[in-house]
């Protein structure tokens, strides 16, 4: 069998996330089906990550093994074709045996929107989050700079286990204004479950004066869920590259 690294494109409104889920619509299961439709044996789709129910990506990479005697476009071609709508594989490349999308992932991208604006975001709605508030982008600036660096997020992710590391480095967070839409920019070598949703559940929390950007690094003390600020909704959240 040949190995082949994916670039997948995905609108994860309708679907329960990224992993195969027996009895939900989920990005892997559909990719799964499909793939070995075409090569005739299962397959093991491997993400680089698990987006959420809801998140969306911009740019998954993703690796499959599998024994097919089609090109890679004629690859590309057959899978987009049978793929629903709202999921595009935009490159297939024939990789080494040993290249895996998780493992050998050195970082990863995530963007998070919201709309400010005066009016509802009627045709970008699936993909950007509404707060009823416009925060303080000066002072989500000041508590990101406390959220950058080599930090333990145990506080900032749902469902930690003790036994995994929650130590994780995130050296970019860029939050800015583009006409009504404000945009959380993430970069770091690896993400916790929910936690970007919830770095920016935080930040909109102080960015509302509902909390001091200091209380940031009380959370990174606690290592408790219960100091951070809630959980963003998915719909804002796409994964925007990985970098390998």
């Amino acid at each position: 069998m040949k190995n082949y690294r994916l670039t997948v494109s995905y609108d994860g409104t309708r679907y329960s996330g990224w992993e195969r889920k027996a009895d939900r619509d989920t990005i892997q299961g559909k990719l799964e089906a499909v793939i070995m439709r075409m090569c005739g044996h299962e397959v093991n789709v491997i993400g680089a990550g698990r987006t959420d129910a809801g998140v969306h990506a911009t740019a998954m990479t993703a690796n499959v093994h599998m024994e097919t005697g089609r090109p890679v476009m004629e690859i590309k071609k057959y899978i987009n074709q049978y793929l629903p709508e709202d999921i595009c594989v935009t490159e297939v490349k024939e990789v080494s045996e040993r290249f895996h999308a998780r493992y050998h992932a050195k970082g990863k991208t995530y963007i998070y929107s919201c709309y400010i604006g005066n009016n509802k975001p009627v045709f970008n709605r699936k993909y950007i989050y509404a707060p009823d508030f416009i925060p303080d982008v000066d002072i989500m600036k000041r508590a990101a700079e406390y959220m950058t660096g080599e930090h333990d997020f145990a506080g900032f992710c749902t469902n930690s286990s003790k036994k995994k590391s929650t130590v994780r480095i995130i050296d970019k967070i860029d939050i800015k204004i583009t006409g009504s839409e404000l945009q959380f920019e993430f970069h770091g070598n690896g993400f916790l479950y929910n936690m970007v949703r919830i770095m920016v559940g935080t930040l909109l929390k102080i960015g509302k004066g509902e909390m001091e950007p200091e209380e940031v690094n009380h959370i990174f003390e606690t290592k408790k869920r219960s100091d951070a600020g809630p959980t963003a909704p998915a719909l804002g959240l796409r994964l925007e590259h990985v970098d390998y």
